[in-house]
């Protein structure tokens, strides 16, 4: 962990306690799983960064919010739930009934999450839950929090950290636009992955591709001229990491080293997922301004 507890605390509080339902659902008949499980799973999908399985512990109103934030706030989301800079891998072990230790393993840290028993309440129930540093032999650094959730159409669902109830809906915007500067960051370095590409593929088939598509993998087989397979699908495509890139030849012929391209990268939604609309020139320079979501130009100041 590379922030001291206290500041990783008080960040993963706020961020856990938007968790929320927009209504409780009514009482459900009939077996339903075991809310302390459902908690592990979510501890496992945030270790993990894996968006899609995380999004299946949320409410049906915070699931919607949380798949229309950008992915890289979704990332620093489940981040914080396990206290982790970065992905790593899950574990867990059913200590005894209805509780468990989950042990999230990255390069630099491992985290450990002991998971109580449930307190069941009709169609609320409270899951305590302690964590800490695997390398907290004293367990000092222990903390101890408790997870309301909510039976929603017979599955329980994460509700909120203690008592405190906010509205993830009204908090994606603002979730998104904390994102921009690491979108920004991104969609340069998405760029010149794609300017690698050009180049790589000017020097396969000596010309230059008619479009990004070009560059993408093949549906199967070996990589050929019409699908080169040296960008990933997601850039060939023009869109990752809430930016939009664009992709130009400029004059008549694409054949040789002479001929001339031109990459723009501008984001998906303005003021959302990103400010800055990058530009890398004719020339290879790359340049930046804001543009109001607009492309930019080779008037622009180069990004240095």
């Amino acid at each position: 962990m590379t922030v001291s507890a206290n500041v990783r605390w008080a960040t993963f509080s706020l961020l856990l306690a938007c968790l929320l339902t927009g209504r409780l659902a009514t009482a459900q008949s009939g077996p339903v799983e075991n809310p302390s499980s459902v908690l592990r799973d979510a501890m496992m999908a945030a270790c993990a960064h894996k968006a899609d399985d995380f999004r299946q512990v949320l409410t049906t109103r915070n699931a919607a919010a949380y798949s229309r934030i950008t992915p890289a706030a979704r990332t620093t989301f489940m981040k914080r739930f396990v206290l982790l800079d970065s992905a790593g891998e899950p574990h867990s072990q059913n200590l005894s009934n209805d509780s468990y230790l989950v042990t999230c393993v990255n390069p630099e840290a491992t985290a450990q999450i002991t998971i109580g028993k449930p307190e069941p309440h009709d169609n609320l129930a409270f899951v305590p839950f302690d964590i800490k540093e695997a390398s907290d032999t004293t367990g000092e650094g222990t903390r101890h929090a408790q997870i309301g959730m909510v039976r929603e159409n017979g599955h329980w669902k994460l509700l909120s950290l203690g008592l405190l109830f906010l509205d993830l809906p009204s908090l994606e915007v603002e979730w998104d636009r904390a994102e921009i500067a690491v979108n920004e960051k991104s969609a340069v370095v998405n760029l010149k992955a794609i300017a690698d590409a050009v180049e790589n593929y000017r020097k396969t088939y000596t010309r230059l591709p008619d479009t990004l598509l070009v560059l993408g993998p093949p549906a199967e087989g070996p990589a050929k001229i019409e699908k080169a397979g040296m960008l990933s699908d997601e850039l060939a495509k023009g869109r990752k990491e809430g930016y939009v890139f664009r992709y130009v030849v400029v004059g008549a012929s694409t054949s040789g080293a002479p001929a001339k391209y031109e990459l723009a990268a501008i984001p998906a939604e303005y003021g959302r997922t990103g400010a800055q609309s990058f530009f890398r020139d004719s020339n290879g320079v790359m340049r930046s301004a804001d543009h109001q979501g607009a492309v930019g130009s080779e008037s622009d100041p180069k990004v240095e």
